[in-house]
């Protein structure tokens, strides 16, 4: 096939498919609240079988199904090489509902781009995937190496059984490479390619100060949860960004020196991060010790999610609360384990006296970093310099700063890793006005129709 005829192909199955798709966008298939999984699960599994695909439901393990694809190499391609495809078909929540300029659910168009809940996180990525193999299997040479799938329900909610079904069924996922779930383009249309993911403790903190909310005229003698949850959240970072607690930066392992030579090559544009995002103050790397590039792919981090307590409608109400709670996301990095983060929490919060503050450990994932070296990964990147305009247009990346279950697929089935996608730096994943651009999908369909190409010689 010529790259014209490629374009083509891709161009008509896109057309072709395009209801097919849509339909896909409008399952509201959110985890976290059960919303319509069986009926996005059988939609899945038809998709995959539409495109000439075999499917297993797998659903023995605990929470919501996984998916297993698989496409046989064609006769001209190379059935010793076999690559996995993770992608996931639950989404999150449409809210705030009044800051979606159209349906959260219902897939619009507008200037060449698509809008809907999920179609950047993560639903197009796995449409440009199959389209991809139609493409190949529909030419003369056929579908270059074997293709897997593996689309679970339940990423966003941590993935919370993923790693049951991968222990269980490593030897239906094993193969020679895994393409990640996400990836996309950065501020400067850069398209940029990442190989590890940070991991995640997520907490709920937790205080109670009496039993019933008192006026706060008792302020001058009696101590409340509010202050109390504040002045615990306050002991835990200082005002220069670093933090406090002891232990919480053991045993983080030092990155390669080609990995650290990839991430000074990669500038961050603050100027454009902070028009797309509004930003009204500067990047919290100025007082550390580290760069903004070092901190999102080499160093943990400790947020504060959410607040709440007290009385927060409008007008005046005046009391002591009796009750805080707080939202604290670490995002952990190769090293780091989220139960020793948990550990060395207590231990902090109670040398600064507050053993009345609860700690819940409600998600932890560890994080994974592949070798930016391995053949894999250069095929992916040589693959998206083919499609993307040439070395200088194609950035890699040894981790992104956001979290997933990639540390199950090292562990359990020692694979390279490396992340390829149809986002764009205003995709606006999880946040209102989700959207791919038109053309972005169609570029991450013949990526991954070159990558396959290539696969087959790596």
């Amino acid at each position: 096939m010529t790259t014209t005829t490629t374009d083509e192909a891709v161009k008509a199955i896109i057309k072709d498919r395009n209801e097919e798709f849509f339909d896909y966008l409008r399952l509201a298939s959110v985890s976290t609240q059960n919303r319509n999984i069986l009926p996005t699960v059988e939609y899945v599994k038809q998709m995959i079988e539409k495109t000439g695909g075999e499917t297993q439901v797998l659903d023995d393990c605990g929470g919501n199904p996984v998916v297993y694809g698989y496409f046989p190499a064609g006769k001209k391609g190379n059935a010793d090489k076999t690559v996995l495809f993770y992608n996931h078909y639950d989404v999150q929540p449409e809210d705030p509902l009044d800051e979606w300029k159209s349906e959260p659910f219902e897939p619009t168009v507008r200037d060449g781009i698509l809008y809907c809940r999920g179609v950047s996180d993560n639903k197009a990525n796995f449409v440009v995937r199959l389209y991809a193999i139609q493409a190949l299997m529909d030419s003369e040479a056929g579908l270059p190496c074997n293709v897997k799938f593996l689309v679970e329900g339940e990423e966003e909610n941590g993935s919370p059984n993923l790693n049951k079904y991968i222990k269980k069924y490593a030897d239906l996922f094993t193969s020679d490479g895994c393409i990640w779930e996400f990836g996309g383009k950065d501020e400067e249309e850069n398209f940029v390619i990442q190989t590890g993911v940070k991991g995640m403790a997520y907490f709920d903190l937790i205080v109670e100060s009496a039993e019933v909310d008192i006026h706060s005229s008792l302020g001058a003698v009696i101590d409340n949860a509010a202050w109390r949850l504040t002045h615990a959240l306050a002991s835990l970072r200082d005002k220069d960004n670093h933090v406090l607690v002891d232990g919480f930066y053991d045993n983080i392992e030092h990155p390669s020196d080609y990995a650290r030579e990839v991430v000074a090559e990669g500038k961050v544009n603050s100027k454009e991060m902070t028009r797309i995002y509004g930003l009204k103050h500067p990047f919290i790397t100025k007082d550390l010790d580290w760069s903004t590039e070092e901190a999102l792919a080499f160093y943990p981090t400790m947020t504060i999610s959410g607040l709440l307590s007290g009385y927060t409608e409008e007008g005046t109400k005046t009391v002591l609360p009796r009750k805080a709670s707080a939202k604290l996301d670490c995002r952990l990095v190769p090293g780091q384990d989220p139960k020793n983060i948990e550990r060395v929490l207590r231990r902090h919060l109670d040398k600064e006296g507050f053993q009345d503050v609860e700690l819940i450990l409600l998600k932890g994932l560890k994080a994974f970093r592949s070798d930016l070296e391995s053949p894999f990964v250069q095929t992916v990147k040589t693959a998206a310099e083919k499609v993307y305009g040439g070395p200088s247009k194609v950035v890699l990346s040894p981790t992104n700063p956001g979290s997933g279950p990639m540390a199950y697929f090292g562990e359990y089935l020692n694979v390279p890793v490396a992340s390829s996608g149809c986002g764009y730096a205003e995709s606006k994943a999880h946040g209102p006005n989700e959207s791919v651009r038109l053309k972005d999908f169609e570029e991450g369909t013949l990526h991954m129709v070159q990558f396959l190409k290539d696969f087959q010689y790596a």
